[in-house]
């Protein structure tokens, strides 16, 4: 798996566009990430549907062709330096295939921030831009409003990336070992849901797979989890770093269906990283080399994550 290409980091002052590709967005919410993002000296621009709520889908921010232009008009903006989502929930496999990824590529490389649903562009921008991108917290979202931790991890990440090549667990080594490979992943339910679609990775081989998920029952869990062993997906990983299972269920109920379904890879598996559906959730680049060690419990980026 080779790395992929490093959109700039950003500097004081920067445009940044706030996308919903997803679920709709609270009008309060929004309103105070914008603030954060202000308050680090950034300038914020809402794209024209992000407040939008489906007629009759109250699950989406708009409808899929309206979300789809927000997107691509904001990547294709020369003035804007980062685009971020506002939210996960659902919708992003809705319109990933509404984007003109030809013009989109032209524009250039840049920063793209988002988790959970969002997992459907990151893979999308790998395929289809080869670009590096942030699975990092949602601008309007609940736990990174509240969390200074989060924020000041993405703020880091965003301007002095040097500073935030290291996650470090806080739980143990699933399965021992050492390995070193490209990181790529997101959440789970998303990646196995996104098989076989026009946008997905063709599989794992050589990656340092990062995989987090909420709200899934450890059967649901292990039901995914098989699924992409059954494919062939896994085949070839080169290790694994498990972030966050909030309302997943018992952590130890969790653990056992981990150890039986990714023990017989023969490959270091790290929990408790530290990104996802969490408090206090870290900021992790997909695309870069790194080293994934289960005995130190890190994730080590070869470089930044930005230029």
């Amino acid at each position: 798996m080779k790395e992929l290409t490093r959109p700039s980091r950003l500097a004081p002052g920067a445009r940044v566009a706030v996308v919903a590709p997803s679920g709709p967005v609270p009008e309060e919410r929004l309103q105070a990430g914008l603030d954060v993002l202000r308050g680090w000296d950034l300038d914020p621009v809402v794209a024209p549907h992000v407040l939008d709520r489906h007629g009759e889908l109250g699950y989406l921010a708009g409808c899929d062709a309206d979300r789809a232009a927000d997107l691509q008009r904001a990547w294709c903006d020369p003035s804007v330096a980062a685009v971020l989502c506002a939210r996960g929930g659902y919708g992003a496999q809705r319109m990933v295939d509404l984007l003109d990824w030809e013009a989109m590529r032209e524009a250039g490389p840049k920063v793209f921030v988002g988790f959970s649903d969002v997992t459907v562009l990151h893979q999308a921008f790998a395929t289809r831009l080869g670009l590096v991108t942030l699975h990092g917290p949602a601008a309007a979202g609940v736990d990174f409003l509240k969390s200074a931790r989060a924020q000041e991890h993405l703020r880091a990440t965003l301007f002095t990336p040097e500073a935030t090549r290291t996650l470090t667990s806080a739980g143990a080594a699933l399965a021992p070992g050492r390995a070193r490979g490209v990181t790529l992943g997101g959440c789970l339910s998303l990646l196995a849901t996104d098989l076989g679609t026009p946008s997905a990775r063709p599989g794992a081989r050589g990656g340092l797979l990062l995989i987090e998920d909420v709200g899934e029952v450890p059967y649901r869990i292990d039901r995914l989890l098989t699924q992409l062993l059954r494919s062939g997906w896994l085949d070839g990983v080169a290790g694994i770093g498990l972030g966050s299972w909030r309302g997943c269920g018992p952590y130890d109920e969790l653990r056992a269906v981990f150890r039986d379904r990714l023990g017989a890879l023969g490959v270091p598996v790290v929990e408790e990283l530290g990104f996802g559906h969490c408090d206090n959730a870290l900021t992790v680049p997909f695309g870069i080399s790194a080293e994934l060690d289960a005995e130190s419990g890190t994730l080590r980026l070869d470089e930044p994550a930005l230029l």
